[in-house]
């Protein structure tokens, strides 16, 4: 009898999404796959029969870190440029810090599409996170499959830029995103977010405009 509960929460949270906040047509297979998964996810490792206790997992860091992965990836794409199923789901464990079993749907999405620039892109990041901030040759690979099938997207050099930075390269760091933003269009819309970025690693870096030497502010 504890299912029902379950269930019907499931039910009344998908109604919420497409009557309450007029989720779009478009969107209510994918919406209804991730609680679905959610559902079936649980009924493998939950236990709704026992008693609660704090269990294992992973940390409130990495489960911000997977959402400010997530959302900063999809600064790089139109709202308009739906990721695939598989790419949705993935992110569903990256908000929640499992980077592993992101890294294990992603895999299934480049083998379905091996074309699919933003799955490559969410592998390469999910398989840093999941080694700790380290760029493995696998993720390298990751992010050079995304600029291959997409090499107009500044998204996979941005975020070899950033698992750059995380392995204490902020050189090699600088040096990619001071390229992407001199190739890139003054109207890019991406433009700013990095030039604030770019600014913010060279104050850390201690790298500034000169002093002024007019004597003013003195």
């Amino acid at each position: 009898m504890t299912w029902l509960p379950i269930i019907a929460l499931a039910a009344l949270t998908f109604g919420i999404a497409v009557y309450a906040l007029k989720l779009p047509r478009s969107l209510w297979m994918l919406f209804a796959a991730a609680l679905l998964f959610g559902l079936a996810g649980y009924a493998m490792q939950g236990s709704p029969d026992l008693a609660s206790a704090p269990a294992a997992g992973p940390s409130a860091q990495q489960s911000e870190t997977g959402e400010l992965l997530v959302e900063a990836r999809r600064e790089f794409y139109p709202d308009t440029a739906l990721p695939s199923r598989f790419v949705v789901t993935a992110d569903a464990f990256a908000r929640r810090g499992q980077f592993e079993h992101a890294a294990n749907f992603l895999r299934n999405a480049v083998s379905e599409n091996p074309r699919d620039g933003e799955a490559w892109l969410a592998l390469g990041n999910a398989l840093v996170e999941h080694a700790n901030g380290q760029l493995t040759a696998a993720a390298l690979y990751a992010y050079s499959q995304a600029e291959e099938v997409q090499p107009g997207n500044p998204a996979p050099t941005y975020f070899l830029g950033l698992a750059l930075l995380r392995a204490g390269q902020p050189g090699q760091t600088r040096a990619l995103w001071s390229e992407l933003l001199e190739e890139a269009p003054a109207d890019a819309a991406w433009r700013p977010a990095l030039e604030m970025r770019l600014q913010r690693l060279d104050a850390l870096l201690g790298i500034g405009p000169a002093p002024d030497s007019s004597g003013t502010g003195q």
